[in-house]
């Protein structure tokens, strides 16, 4: 073998072992910490006018955990209030095991303000770690709404929209339903579903003009060049991350800005959304 070659080849390894442990710091110390900003249209066929540029801040899945996400909480924030959204919509699963955190978390939530109101439901982590009862007590002290199978109806510029929310699905009780039932017949609805699976059942009750989710984080660690999750989870695989639509209906899923498991992200990084409505 010619020098040339052995080097060439020691060069490669040399590339490939320095590429990896690269990847490796990246998806469990850098990406997990930066946040990134989506902006959208939503373009919503039967959207009345009135509501044409209504922007909607999506926040989901923050996991929390003081000791390390602390600092990306303050950067969400700060964000957010940048933005200037008018509704603010909080998709769920703000804790991962010990409810003790939400009291800190909301410390820095309550600092957001939204023109229309912030609006909040339900995680499946939530369910299971804490009492939907108390949670909805904290949140609403802090000036959020916190919907339950239950619909908030705002007047904007002269026109009706609900805010709907469920309860969480996976072992939930969900109920689209009595969460729908009062809403006026062609009043737009801005649907709140935790998990992004459960679009195709709320399609089935009546059209949503948007339905915002998270659950799924976009698979959290994402194949690059091909984009795609190699492991979702369930009530998270068939609407993984992104825009979706059923007849007239919209969805959006946002990747999430916490994680579950080990706390590592790669090529799906935190997410902050705001989406703008747009009539046709």
């Amino acid at each position: 073998m010619k020098p040339t070659q052995r080097f060439n080849r020691r060069n490669f390894l040399q590339l490939m072992v320095a590429g990896a442990a690269g990847s490796v710091a990246n998806g469990f110390w850098i990406e997990p910490g930066c946040l990134s900003i989506t902006r959208q249209d939503v373009l919503c066929k039967k959207l009345p006018h009135a509501l044409d540029g209504l922007r909607i801040g999506l926040i989901a899945d923050l996991h929390y955990r003081p000791d390390q996400d602390a600092g990306l909480l303050e950067k969400v924030v700060a964000q957010i209030q940048r933005e200037k959204p008018d509704i603010i919509a909080l998709a769920g699963d703000y804790i991962s095991g010990d409810p003790g955190v939400i009291t800190p978390m909301l410390a820095c939530l309550g600092n957001m303000t939204a023109t229309y109101g912030i609006f909040a439901v339900m995680g499946n982590h939530d369910g299971w770690a804490g009492n939907a009862a108390i949670i909805r007590q904290q949140f609403e002290k802090a000036g959020i709404s916190f919907l339950i199978n239950q619909h908030s109806l705002i007047s904007i510029r002269g026109e009706s929209l609900a805010v709907a929310g469920t309860d969480y699905v996976w072992l939930g009780k969900p109920d689209p339903a009595k969460t729908m039932r009062g809403i006026p017949k062609h009043a737009p609805v801005l649907a709140l579903v935790h998990e992004p699976d459960y679009f195709d059942t709320m399609c089935a009750t009546r059209e949503v003009t948007l339905q915002v989710s998270g659950h799924s984080h976009g698979g959290q660690c994402r194949i690059p060049l091909l984009d795609v999750a190699p492991k979702t989870v369930k009530y998270g695989s068939k609407y993984v991350y992104g825009n979706f639509t059923n007849e007239d209906s919209r969805l959006f899923v946002t990747r999430g800005v916490g994680t579950t498991g080990p706390r590592v992200r790669f090529s799906c990084p935190p997410e902050l959304v705001v989406l703008t409505l747009r009539a046709s």
